[in-house]
């Protein structure tokens, strides 16, 4: 983790550093990200880190069958790398999370989502483990997780306890899907930044999978969304001057100079860094370390620690959808590549938008985790807003062209949300009339018709 080392001395330092991000268009690739529950068949249980049914014995069993390098922090197996820039990590709460690659389309990254959930699956099936894909854990307690021996986790874990009340769930209990996206300039990135934060609540809709807290329904179709509004202030959020004139990388900057510090990683240690200020540590002053100036690698690692549901580091991360089902997982790279990488569509969701208050915003984005498809923004539900851009998204994915062996453009990755768009109800609905219908108000049966 301490790999660029150059020393940062400046604000302007942090500025040329996002960018550095600016790549031409032919260029733009996806990363898909997500994350999974796992637990024991017989009892349902989530994972501990070690045992033979644990956490650890899956990373292992990985690097064993199939040639991923194992990365160690105090003589724990805490994540994988893979030959493609792909890596296995682990959330707080043992949620076991493939960063994928950066690759070309959305076929790619659907082989590659494929290809990790059946290396998964070889390891797990032997030891009685099987994985899950919802927003949130739909029985178990936030005292049933283990926390994973990392030790940025700790240090998170006593912070959040100061800052809000679902701070601990949102690390423990929560799972999602997202997308890593590229901008070619300055403008571009603003332009996506705008629109992506204004229409996560249409992701945050289409992906509602998690309508289950301590076994019972919960009033939220997504529950992991909802959780995020009471995570940290300082940290979360609809970030309002991103629609200002004002906003770009300089913006973005001041932003994250006054998002409050967790850690300093020094000599293969975290160090206790939580409230103090990214600016004291530009001059010097940084309690935690005193005398001592920050490195690229620690602003990389300090950019990682705001959580609005879209985050810009070198590249923009899409943070607004639940885990779910496989065709799920390749649906949302489709999603957000068809909306923002050809000019005309982004230009065209960008109106649909453009003139939404700042309160309908916030509204739409309280609204959404709730009543999902059925949120009103002016006088449209969220359901005919989604069907509009998922046609945008359609039209999008066909201009890129990025065709599969058939002669395919990735347009099909789309037919699983506008299934859902047409039928008005979210996953989370469909599995509430199950628990009221033939699951007799038990949640265990998602775990067995639900599982990867």
């Amino acid at each position: 983790m301490e790999a660029n080392q150059t020393l940062l001395e400046n604000r302007q330092q942090l500025i040329e550093y996002l960018e550095a991000g600016c790549k031409p268009k032919p260029e733009w690739g996806l990363g898909t990200e997500h994350e999974k529950f796992g637990f024991t068949v017989n009892d349902l249980r989530p994972l501990p880190y070690a045992g033979k049914r644990g956490i650890r014995a899956i990373l292992e069993g990985l690097a064993g069958q199939f040639g991923w390098q194992p990365v160690e922090e105090q003589d724990n197996i805490i994540a994988l790398l893979g030959d493609t820039g792909a890596s296995v990590t682990l959330e707080p709460g043992g949620q076991l999370e493939l960063s994928g690659a950066l690759l070309d389309s959305v076929h790619q990254t659907c082989d590659e989502v494929y290809t990790h959930l059946a290396q998964v699956k070889t390891i797990a099936e032997p030891l009685g483990i099987a994985f899950l894909g919802m927003g949130f854990q739909p029985k178990w307690g936030r005292e049933d997780a283990e926390w994973m021996p990392k030790g940025r986790y700790r240090i998170m874990r006593e912070y959040m306890e100061k800052r809000g009340n679902l701070g601990q769930d949102m690390m423990s209990r929560t799972c999602t899907v997202q997308v890593n996206l590229d901008f070619s300039s300055e403008a571009d990135m603003v332009r996506k930044f705008q629109v992506a934060l204004a229409l996560q609540p249409v992701a945050t809709a289409l992906f509602a999978n998690s309508p289950f807290v301590n076994g019972k329904p919960c009033g939220f179709v997504s529950y992991r969304s909802h959780v995020w509004e009471d995570t940290d202030p300082d940290r979360t959020g609809m970030l309002p001057f991103v629609f200002d004139a004002s906003m770009g990388f300089e913006r973005y900057v001041d932003y994250m100079l006054d998002v409050p510090m967790y850690f300093v990683y020094r000599q293969g240690k975290y160090l206790d860094a939580t409230g103090q200020s990214f600016r004291d540590f530009l001059a010097g002053t940084l309690p935690a370390l005193p005398g001592e100036l920050p490195t690229t690698q620690d602003w990389e690692n300090h950019l990682t620690t705001a959580f609005p549901e879209v985050r810009l580091k070198k590249y923009m991360e899409m943070r607004g959808a639940d885990g779910g089902p496989w065709g799920k997982l390749c649906a949302l790279p489709a999603f957000w590549a068809g909306l923002l990488y050809e000019r005309p569509v982004l230009d065209a969701a960008w109106d649909l938008v453009r003139d939404w208050s700042m309160e309908e915003r916030r509204q739409l984005r309280a609204d959404a985790p709730k009543l999902g498809l059925k949120t009103m923004i002016r006088d449209r539900t969220l359901q005919s807003l989604a069907l509009e851009v998922l046609d945008l998204a359609s039209s999008g994915l066909t201009a890129r062209a990025r065709l599969n062996a058939s002669g395919e453009n990735e347009s099909g990755f789309l037919e699983p949300l506008f299934s859902t768009a047409r039928s008005g109800l979210t996953p989370a609905e469909k599995k509430l009339a199950l628990y009221y219908g033939r699951w007799n108000e038990l949640v265990d049966p998602v775990y067995s018709e639900c599982a990867y």
